[in-house]
């Protein structure tokens, strides 16, 4: 098959990338490197330098194109807080700018990877993809217009739609940014370098971490899967972890001692996410295999960051 994915260039999307590429498959990967990394893509994904909002450019990379794997976004929650408007743009305008896209080269299926984030905060977990979104955050929002477009121009145009709200990934290569890092990177690496862990409110709220290649197995299937037109789909582990209790993790997996610290300020995303996974699990033959300990353990094996450095 012949696959675009935007935003190739990024953390899940270079993983996404490099393992249709290792299937055989013929991979076009855009990105405009605004977070992503071309380095990360092995050399057989035909890479280009671009925006999503670039029409003309993406005219020219959907020609024989069976699906497209639309990923490119910008994703940090409290960032959105401060730039909703770049998120509106980018989220939700170039979301729309694919759509067009494809209608006018006539691509058949498009897989959105959307984010747990639409569901906030909730009175009952597991989230079903029933539960009403409850977007607390631009981000939030933005990951929910682009739904609701992909979904109504789909339906509209003839374009087979699937998205899939993915919860909180991780795994060896995450991007640690200067501002708002991604927890998992952030605990590890502050323990390997004997630093101190921040812990916001007394550390009670819980995420669904989900591994890289857990996802990645779950996007390959829905490039294929029957009955799934239309479908939204949770992608999680299915199991939650408060932050106090990863903490705990970071620590036994880097094998060292670490301090830590609680914030009053509250974290700025829902206090409780878990998903229920049974639809993905029924349509694609999801079945998440790498527990949040292990997955913290590959991370500390394969990422040089979150190693500790040797004692004299």
């Amino acid at each position: 098959m012949n696959f675009l994915v935007t935003g190739a260039a990024g953390f899940l999307g270079s993983a996404l990338a490099n393992r249709l590429a290792r299937e055989g498959h013929q991979v076009r990967g855009l990105d405009d490197l605004s977070a992503g990394d071309p380095a990360r893509l092995e050399p057989n994904v035909l890479f280009t330098r671009g925006d999503v909002i670039n029409r003309p450019k993406l005219w020219t990379l959907l020609q024989d194109v069976d699906c497209v794997y639309h990923l490119a976004a910008r994703v940090s929650v409290p960032e959105s807080v401060i730039y909703p408007r770049e998120y509106n743009t980018v989220n939700v305008g170039g979301t729309v700018s694919v759509m067009e896209a494809m209608r006018d080269v006539g691509v058949k299926r498009v897989v959105l990877i959307s984010s747990g984030a639409v569901y906030g905060d909730q009175d009952v977990e597991p989230f079903t993809e029933q539960t009403p979104p409850e977007p607390a955050s631009p981000y939030a929002v933005s990951k929910l217009s682009a739904e609701f477009y992909v979904r109504t121009i789909g339906a509209l145009w003839g374009i087979e739609t699937v998205v899939l709200r993915v919860f909180n990934a991780y795994g060896p290569g995450q991007p640690l940014p200067a501002a708002h890092p991604p927890v998992i990177p952030h605990f590890l690496r502050q323990t390997a370098r004997g630093g101190t862990l921040v812990i916001h409110g007394k550390g009670l709220q819980s995420r669904d971490f989900v591994y890289i290649t857990d996802i990645v197995e779950a996007m390959v299937a829905a490039a294929t899967a029957s009955t799934i037109d239309r479908l939204v789909m949770n992608i999680g582990s299915g199991t939650k972890t408060s932050i106090r209790t990863l903490a705990q993790y970071v620590i036994e997996a880097v094998g060292e001692g670490a301090e830590w610290m609680y914030l009053d300020e509250q974290d700025p995303g829902p206090s409780q996410m878990r998903a229920d996974i049974s639809l993905a699990r029924e349509k694609l033959g999801y079945q998440p295999r790498v527990s949040l300990q292990e997955g913290l353990g590959l991370m500390v094996a394969q990422d040089p960051r979150f190693q500790p450095a040797p004692r004299e």
